[in-house]
């Protein structure tokens, strides 16, 4: 078996690496803590919903608002 020179899976961030991340601006880590909102699995919700308690303290006075609608209609692009 031919093994590959690079690897190009992502490591699991704990939850401070997120934060981290988020608040410095990371777009890569954000479209990861967005892809782990939008997961249906138990471990993925928990983590996510652990992100936002944690994002709180940093809110100001934004606002968090849901975006739904089928799949392919532009909800990505519009944020």
């Amino acid at each position: 078996m031919i093994k590959p020179k690079h690897s190009f899976s992502k490591k699991e961030l704990s939850i401070q690496q997120y934060i981290s991340g988020l608040r410095d601006g990371n777009v890569s880590i954000l479209g990861r803590a967005i892809t782990l909102v939008e997961s249906t699995r138990i471990s993925h919700q928990k983590k996510a919903q652990a992100i936002l308690e944690e994002c709180m303290p940093y809110i100001g006075k934004s606002v968090r608002i849901g975006i739904t609608g089928v799949p392919g209609v532009g909800k990505s692009t519009f944020i």
